[in-house]
């Protein structure tokens, strides 16, 4: 019997103490496709992307030819002939490889242009979200983009369109 009167009295307070909580949701897609720095970012990634892999593509178009050369020349070739051929196109290759990994590795130049670049751009927003939050006494803040769990959520719950309007982007 205690445990029973227990254990609804725990329900009713976990209940009380959920309600208490005060909670919003945010579209981070939505809110970055409003920000035209973010566009220009991301203009700008893609232009350094597309020149990274165009030099990445050309030095391994160029180790290619030195191994199609090198197959067709392959039996007129003297043993240290072929030695220096192969070691070339795997110098080749290797460059190729290190140049890939410089561009786009997880340390890479793409990858610390994009934190050059977006960084700002997330901190003013989550800045901006913070001090709504503190305003309003939300407990918490879901993006709604990037969490999947999210089924359905009311609209009138949305700050998406007050985060943009005070980063001075109004619709």
């Amino acid at each position: 019997m205690k445990k029973s009167v227990f254990l609804l009295i725990a329900g009713c307070l976990l209940a009380l103490s959920a309600q208490a909580q005060k909670f919003a949701l945010i579209d981070m897609e939505y809110i970055l496709q409003h920000i035209p720095a973010y566009e220009q970012a991301m203009a700008q990634m893609d232009a350094d992307s597309k020149k990274y892999q165009n030099e990445v593509e050309a030095i391994s178009q160029e180790a290619k030819k030195l191994y199609e050369a090198y197959q067709q020349e392959a039996d007129k070739l003297t043993a240290a002939q072929r030695t220096q051929r192969e070691n070339a196109i795997v110098a080749k290759e290797k460059q190729a490889a290190e140049l890939r990994q410089q561009y786009f590795g997880p340390q890479g130049t793409l990858a610390q242009k994009q934190q050059q670049l977006l960084q700002p751009i997330n901190d003013s927003i989550y800045e901006t979200v913070k001090t709504i939050s503190l305003r309003r006494g939300l407990s918490l803040v879901l993006d709604r983009a990037s969490d999947h769990a999210i089924i359905f959520a009311s609209p009138a719950i949305d700050i998406s369109d007050e985060v943009l309007s005070i980063l001075g982007y109004s619709n």
